[in-house]
């Protein structure tokens, strides 16, 4: 019986081993399913708006009510008038960070409930639980590329004309795409499991909005310890990304305060998230059925 049991502890994969068969599975998993993925984020995004008398125009007006109010709050409320912020006037500074904002914020809270507001396909059908994960947040990059290209449009027509640095975003959107997609790998499986975690989550994201560069620019603050935290924060990351690219017109080896450090921190961030979610999600989504 010792040897038995000796033999199949030889036999358990290494946590190494295990990380990598992950990583192979997770893209097996999506193997055959592409045109399920897109129509299922076209249906998700018809699901969201459904019986709404302006349907997916909601998608516009609800972040223009947002940007709205904290611009009014900043401008009028506490600035006390409007001011240049990176050289063009607030209004459009705060735009820009709030652009990834939004998908950065509905992909983890809409994301984090999504296995289990998909539970049919967890507990009756056959089906692969990453790609829940993949078309919901696929779902709202489709609203996040609108409302970058309505930002882009307001730009042009305000003066602030493109240049080839504006192709950066062809890199920082797949980047935060896949970014925010690896981070549901751990989080959804886990709200699956409670939903005390899922409102943990949306608790945490409240918070983070104010510990990042969205409202206020991170690289002009007195404190060089709150700007090291503050390039810890991936959300800063993209917001100073998209600026970088759309409004100071810099590389992202460029900038005022370590820009390689903060891309390097950012890419560690990165890879502790791919496999830190591959390791969660595989070790819980044989439990999902059951749970669910």
């Amino acid at each position: 019986m010792a040897e038995a049991k000796a033999e199949i502890k030889e036999k358990k994969p290494g946590l190494l081993r295990r990380i990598l068969e992950g990583i192979m599975r997770i893209p097996g998993e999506h193997k055959g399913f592409g045109k399920q993925t897109v129509m299922l984020a076209k249906q998700d995004l018809i699901k969201t708006y459904k019986g709404a008398a302006l349907g997916p125009l909601w998608a516009v007006v609800k972040p223009t009510f947002q940007l709205f109010v904290y611009w009014f709050a900043f401008t009028i409320g506490i600035r006390n008038g409007d001011r240049l912020e990176m050289g063009v006037p607030f209004f459009t500074f705060l735009m820009i960070g709030f652009v990834p904002w939004f998908f950065m914020s509905d992909a983890i809270n809409r994301g984090s409930k999504s296995i289990r507001d998909n539970r049919q396909f967890v507990t009756k059908v056959s089906f692969p639980v990453s790609v829940i994960m993949t078309y919901t947040t696929l779902s709202k990059f489709y609203i996040h590329i609108f409302l970058f290209s309505l930002s882009f449009l307001y730009l042009t027509l305000s003066g602030v004309m493109p240049t080839l640095h504006c192709l950066q975003i062809l890199i920082y959107a797949p980047l935060m795409f896949f970014f925010y997609l690896a981070l549901l790998w751990s989080i959804a499986p886990m709200s699956a499991f409670s939903k005390d975690f899922s409102n943990l989550i949306t608790t945490v994201m409240s918070g983070l909005f104010w510990l990042s560069g969205i409202t206020y620019n991170s690289y002009t603050l007195d404190s060089d310890l709150l700007k090291w935290v503050l390039i810890a924060n991936p959300i800063t990351f993209f917001a100073n990304g998209y600026r970088k690219a759309l409004i100071t017109h810099e590389w992202f080896f460029e900038g005022s305060f370590h820009p390689m450090w903060e891309n390097g921190i950012f890419l560690l961030e990165f890879a502790f998230v791919i496999i830190f979610g591959i390791y969660n999600y595989n070790r819980l989504r044989k439990e999902m059925p059951d749970v669910l």
